[in-house]
């Protein structure tokens, strides 16, 4: 005889089969599979087989296939990179698209420019990101996460910067015209004439740098030293905007890159706003959206403001750029060179 208890227990028993082991529809689309190391080493079907492992190595496959799409389809390509990453070794990846005519337009900030000719007057050196800053400060040393630039970088980099900017003034005095920021990096590209230099390269191949915050940096500091002795100096701002988003409307495809967040980020999706939207979108930035910021912002925020288009093919890849973007780089840039 089954007592009540036994009963009870058999029911719940069928509740939470039916509740947890019910068939369901079977799913279409990519199996979800790894590299298989049985194999060998292959890097390129390793790469390759981030696309079925999932999480964020799909989203780094699907990058690749975006950034393959854009120079098949001949799109101008704008590439935005914070200062940061020319603080790093990315300087030399970002070296490798200007010298090789990868991209049209860069925007970047400050320390993008002043970095990338500092560099060529003496190197930075690899640290620890534990490092002290009161004792590198008593050393002079200055840290950037895990890099370390002396200061006597700084100082030469004013000695490199005075006698330009004096020619830069005199023409100015002699002329009236303001340069752009623009047309100011092209002077330090081709004065620094080192092919080391991100911008050599894009003043050699007429590449247009664009840099809205040009003086929130070392060059700024240049800048206010230069004005007490030339308080009427000037930079033109107005002109580049008004060249960048004049460009941008009548292009017939546009594709963009964008490392990090801020004013790169917004300053290539404002300017693509203005011919409602880029065409491909590709994002690389650990950033969050939860506190409404833009740069950790989703593709989708952007296609809300008309800044990349609704029937667009974009991604963001969260992660550390300095890991992702050269590997990206291999996969499209420079297969598609061979």
């Amino acid at each position: 005889m089954v007592n009540k208890k036994t009963k009870n227990i058999e029911k719940t028993e069928d509740i939470a089969k039916k509740n947890v082991l019910f068939d369901s529809e079977e799913v279409k689309g990519i199996s979800i599979k790894g590299y298989d190391f049985d194999k060998g080493v292959n890097y390129d079907k390793l790469l390759e087989s981030f696309e079925s492992t999932g999480f964020q190595a799909t989203h780094f496959a699907r990058a690749i296939n975006i950034i393959d799409k854009m120079i098949s389809e001949k799109a101008t390509i704008y590439l935005g990179y914070t200062s940061n990453l020319v603080t790093s070794g990315l300087r030399d990846i970002f070296r490798y698209l200007a010298k090789h005519k990868k991209i049209q337009v860069i925007v970047t900030t400050a320390g993008g420019i002043e970095e990338d000719i500092i560099k060529c007057l003496g190197d930075f050196k690899l640290g620890e990101f534990s490092a002290s800053g009161e004792l590198l400060n008593k050393k002079g040393v200055n840290r950037a996460g895990n890099i370390y630039i002396p200061n006597t970088r700084y100082c030469e980099f004013e000695e490199f910067m005075t006698p330009i900017l004096e020619k830069i003034y005199e023409e100015q005095k002699e002329t009236g015209k303001v340069i752009t920021v623009s047309e100011f990096i092209k002077v330090l590209g081709k004065e620094i004439n080192n092919e080391e230099s991100i911008y050599y390269w894009c003043y050699k191949n007429n590449i247009d740098v664009y840099c809205p915050a040009i003086i929130d940096g070392s060059i700024g500091d240049m800048i206010h030293f230069f004005m007490y002795k030339y308080p009427d100096f000037k930079l033109d701002i107005a002109g580049d905007i008004h060249k960048l988003n004049e460009y941008t409307i009548v292009q017939k495809k546009t594709g963009i890159i964008i490392l990090g967040g801020g004013v790169v980020k917004h300053h290539i999706n404002n300017a693509n706003m203005m011919r409602n939207g880029t065409d491909y979108a590709v994002y690389i930035n650990s950033s969050q959206e939860w506190d409404g910021s833009d740069a950790g912002a989703r593709p989708d925020e952007a296609v809300s403001w008309g800044k990349i288009k609704p029937n667009s093919e974009s991604i963001k890849v969260f992660g550390d750029a300095t890991i992702l973007f050269p590997l990206i780089v291999a996969k499209t840039f420079v297969q598609v060179s061979k």
